[in-house]
């Protein structure tokens, strides 16, 4: 009850962050006061997803969880990209990957250790997802190995290679969604539903569609209008804590952003409910890697601030620790909160070094 009544609580923060930029408070202020803000307007985008979802059934709801399962940090990272901010927009894509496969499932079996001596859930799932993650960050690593390699200078060349692989990877995305949600989908029955979502509750949140959909839409507009506030002052604002757009990128932006995630991850595994939280944590990486980064890509270019898939050679490293530790934790079918701690250690080494990293 006291976790349902805080994102009810926080939300007086919008206002206070739309006040404060209206009176031109201090930088910092603003910096803060938006933050805080987008935390439960994204987890009431979050919770609006999901109980659309429930309504819509398998094939719709995968689709629209598909479309804002990670709309908050999308719709940062493009308020950035059009404020010019290029290097902490491509930082974000590790970070988001970093975050999901590190921080959320490290969370998640964590918390779900210290409740539960072990928990289980169906290997198939992660295995599935684990292999496209995989094939993903090949591909995004294959740009940066090509430039490294070569000692490609040409920018046209690489935002070429860039452009083009960002098209395959939608397209794969595209055929995971059809494997998912048509061909496949009894591998995924458990992926959509919570099982507290009973018939009774499925009910009660199709009386209530209509009202889930406009804090769908609200919601949405609502964390745009407070990016713009977030963004206009991040970059003065890091810089004089002594932040370097790689760490604000990496680290700064996804916790930011994947609040709600947190919050499921930790209701589903504190029930029990670990088939879906490892379901969540890899549709989430995916999204990321297939869908998320290669549609910065394209929106860059249209906008005039092109991104490339160029990363630094420490952020390839960092996605493919990520990839390789998540999938030894999640193959074996078992957890427990000895797997968390490992997960959250390797990301918080992450962390540091991204920190003291002088990119």
């Amino acid at each position: 009850m006291v976790l349902n009544s805080i994102p009810l609580i926080l939300l007086i923060f919008v206002p206070i962050a739309f006040a404060a930029d209206y009176l031109q408070w201090d930088d910092t202020l603003i910096f803060l006061l938006s933050a805080i803000a987008i935390i439960p307007v994204s987890i009431w985008l979050s919770t609006a997803t999901e109980k659309i979802a429930v309504v819509t059934g398998p094939t719709l709801g995968g689709l629209l969880n598909a479309v804002f399962g990670n709309a908050t940090a999308l719709i940062i990272a493009l308020t950035a990209l059009r404020q010019g901010l290029v290097d902490i927009v491509e930082a974000s894509i590790t970070g988001s990957i970093v975050s999901a496969l590190l921080l959320l499932l490290g969370l998640a079996m964590f918390v779900g250790g210290l409740r539960y001596k072990e928990q289980t859930f169906e290997p198939i799932v992660a295995k599935v997802n684990g292999s496209s993650m995989t094939l993903a960050v090949i591909a995004l690593a294959l740009p940066t190995a090509v430039i490294t390699t070569s000692n490609i200078v040409d920018e046209t060349a690489i935002r070429d290679l860039s452009v083009i692989v960002s098209a395959i990877l939608i397209v794969v995305y595209g055929l995971t969604l059809l494997f998912s949600l048509k061909t496949h989908t009894y591998l995924y029955d458990i992926g959509l539903y919570d099982a507290a979502d009973s018939s009774e509750n499925a009910q009660s949140s199709k009386q209530k569609l209509w009202v889930w959909i406009a804090v769908l839409f609200l919601s949405t507009i609502t964390i745009a209008l407070l990016s713009e506030l977030f963004i206009s002052v991040i970059e003065p604002e890091t810089t004089q804590m002594g932040l370097t757009p790689l760490f604000t990128g990496v680290i700064l932006l996804p916790l930011l952003s994947d609040v709600a995630g947190y919050v499921t991850v930790v209701r589903l595994s504190l029930k029990n409910e670990m088939d879906l939280t490892v379901s969540t944590v890899t549709g989430d990486s995916l999204l990321v890697a297939l869908f998320v980064a290669p549609v910065l890509i394209w929106v860059g270019q249209l906008i005039g601030q092109p991104i490339t898939l160029n990363f630094n050679p420490f952020e390839v490293v960092a996605i493919a620790i990520s990839v390789i530790v998540a999938n030894l934790m999640s193959f074996s079918g078992r957890s427990n909160w000895l797997d968390g701690v490992l997960l959250l250690a390797t990301y918080l080494v992450l962390g540091v070094a991204f920190y003291y990293h002088p990119a």
